[in-house]
C-alpha cells in the first residue's frame, strides 16, 4: 500500500453510528415497503404502502398507479428514518434477534391497531383477511429484525463490544 493511500485512510473520519443507523432505517423502509407492495400486487395482503400514504387521504385514480406506489415507498423510507432513530435511542445496546422481533411486533400493533382510525383506506382489524394478518406481521417482524440487528451490530462494532 502506498504512503499516499495510508495517509488518506487515516484522514477520513469514519461514519458515525447514528448516521449509519439512519441509513439503515431508510434502506429498511425502502426494502420492506417494496416487498409489501409486491405482496399487495399478488394479493397476499389488502394493504400496501400507497394504501397508508395516499389512498387514506385522497380518493383519486392516480393513487392506484405505479407512481403512487413508488412515491409511497420513498415516503415510507423517509418515515423509517425516525423509526430507526427511536430504535437507536432505546434499544441499540440489546444484542440478538429478539429485540428486533419484539420491535417489529410493536410497530405492527401501533400501525394496524392504534393508528388504524387515521388511515381510512386500511381495513379494520375485523375486516382484514388472515392472509393480510400473516403477511403484514411477517413484514413488520422482518423489518424490525433487519433494523434492530443492523443497528445493534453497528453499535457493537463501533464500540468494540464483545459479541
Amino acid at each position: 500500500m502506498s504512503d499516499k493511500r495510508r495517509q488518506q485512510d487515516q484522514t477520513e473520519p469514519p461514519q458515525s453510528i447514528l448516521a449509519k443507523s439512519l441509513t439503515v432505517g431508510f434502506v429498511a423502509g425502502l426494502i420492506w415497503s417494496t416487498f409489501g407492495s409486491i405482496f399487495y400486487y399478488f394479493h397476499f395482503t389488502q394493504v400496501s404502502a400507497a394504501t397508508f400514504i395516499f389512498r387514506s387521504f385522497w380518493q383519486t385514480d392516480w393513487t392506484g398507479s405505479l407512481l403512487a406506489e413508488i412515491l409511497s415507498i420513498l415516503v415510507v423510507g423517509l418515515l423509517s428514518i425516525f423509526v430507526a432513530l427511536l430504535y437507536f435511542l432505546i434499544l441499540k445496546k440489546k444484542k440478538g434477534i429478539w429485540p428486533g422481533v419484539i420491535y417489529g411486533v410493536l410497530l405492527f400493533v401501533v400501525v394496524f391497531i392504534a393508528l388504524n382510525p387515521v388511515f381510512s383506506a386500511v381495513p379494520s382489524w375485523s375486516e382484514m383477511t388472515s392472509d393480510s394478518y400473516v403477511t403484514n406481521i411477517c413484514l413488520f417482524i422482518l423489518y424490525g429484525v433487519f433494523t434492530g440487528y443492523s443497528i445493534s451490530y453497528e453499535y457493537r462494532e463501533y464500540n468494540q463490544l464483545p459479541q
